[in-house]
C-alpha cells in the first residue's frame, strides 16, 4: 500500500481534491469497513457514497467564507482491506494514518464504522502524547469494555482510546445512549455531556487553547430525522444545522486530524445523510 502513488481503490473523488499528494495539506482516506456493527452493516458504502454526492454541494461554504479551490488537499481513495478481518483492517488503518502523519500532513478519515477511528487516534496520539485532545461526537457513549466478547467493537471505540491515552483528554458531546456501565466509566474517567452539544461546546472551547485536537464524528449525533443513513439510528439528536454550527465553532483551534464515520447509504435513499457528511468534510478542510 502507499498513499504516494495512488494505487487504492478510488471510484470518485471528493469534489475539487488536487492531484499531488506531495502538495497537499489534508490527505483524505476511505475505510470502507463494517465488520463489527452491532445492528445494521452498510457503513462500508459511505465513503464513495459521500464522495458522489460531495458534488452537489458548492466548492465555497458561506460558514466559512472560504472555497475548496483555493485549499489543497489530496483524496487518496479507499483501502483495501481484508473483509472480515478486524486485526488486520486496524493495522493497515494505521499504517496509513501513520504515513500521512509522518509526512507532515493532517489526516482525514471518512468511515466505515467508528472502530475505524482507534488506530488513527492512536498514531494521532504517538506524535502529541498527552498534550492531545480528543472531540468524540455522537449519539452513543462507545464506551463498553467489549460487545459480545469482542474488545474491538464499534460499541468500544472510545473505551479503546482510554488504554492508551489519558481519558480525562476525551471530551464528549450528544451522548444520549449506552449501558448505565457506560455512563458510571465516563464518570470517573472522561468528559461526557448527555443530550446537548452547542451550549457544553463553547464553554470547552476555552479551556483548550492552543493544544492539539483531535474531532472524531459519528453521525448519528445527529437526530434520525437528519440523518437516517447510519447503522444505530438513536432519536432525541441534534438537527443538522446544530451540527454543522457545532463544527464550524472549532475554527481557530489546533485540529491535528479529523474523522467522519457511521454513514450508512442502504438506509438514506434520499442521500441527505451522506450530503450533510460532505457540508462537514468541506468546512473541516477550509478551517484547518
Amino acid at each position: 500500500m502507499s498513499l504516494k502513488n495512488g494505487d487504492m481503490t478510488l471510484s470518485t473523488k471528493f469534489m475539487a481534491s488536487c492531484d499531488s499528494y506531495q502538495d497537499s495539506r489534508v490527505v483524505m482516506v476511505g475505510v470502507p469497513m463494517d465488520f463489527t456493527c452491532s445492528f445494521r452493516p452498510g457503513t462500508r458504502f459511505g465513503p464513495q457514497k459521500i464522495r458522489e454526492v460531495s458534488i452537489g454541494i458548492e466548492e465555497y461554504s458561506v460558514y466559512r467564507d472560504k472555497n475548496l479551490l483555493d485549499c489543497s488537499y489530496f483524496d487518496c481513495g479507499d483501502l483495501d482491506l481484508p473483509i472480515g478481518n478486524v486485526d488486520a483492517s486496524l493495522e493497515l488503518i494505521g499504517q496509513a494514518a501513520g504515513e500521512i502523519i509522518e509526512d507532515g500532513k493532517l489526516p482525514l478519515f471518512i468511515g466505515g464504522e467508528h472502530l475505524i477511528s482507534v488506530p488513527v487516534i492512536k498514531k494521532v496520539y504517538e506524535k502529541y502524547g498527552n498534550d492531545l485532545t480528543v472531540l468524540h461526537f455522537d449519539a452513543h457513549a462507545d464506551l463498553r469494555e467489549g460487545y459480545l466478547g469482542c474488545a474491538n467493537s464499534h460499541a468500544s471505540a472510545v473505551r479503546r482510546l482510554t488504554d492508551f491515552m489519558p481519558g480525562r483528554n476525551i471530551y464528549q458531546f450528544g451522548i444520549r445512549s449506552g449501558t448505565k456501565e457506560e455512563f458510571d466509566f465516563a464518570r470517573e474517567n472522561t468528559n461526557m455531556f448527555k443530550l446537548d452539544v452547542i451550549e457544553p461546546l463553547k464553554s470547552v472551547i476555552p479551556k483548550l487553547g492552543l493544544k492539539p485536537v483531535y474531532i472524531t464524528l459519528d453521525i448519528d449525533v445527529a437526530d434520525p430525522a437528519f440523518a437516517n443513513g447510519t447503522g444505530t439510528p438513536e432519536p432525541g439528536g441534534i438537527s443538522s444545522k446544530e451540527l454543522i454550527e457545532s463544527i464550524n465553532l472549532l475554527n481557530g483551534l489546533n485540529i491535528v486530524g479529523f474523522d467522519i464515520v457511521e454513514v450508512s447509504p442502504p438506509y438514506d435513499a434520499s442521500d441527505r445523510t451522506a450530503v450533510l457528511a460532505a457540508k462537514i468534510i468541506r468546512d473541516v478542510i477550509l478551517m484547518v
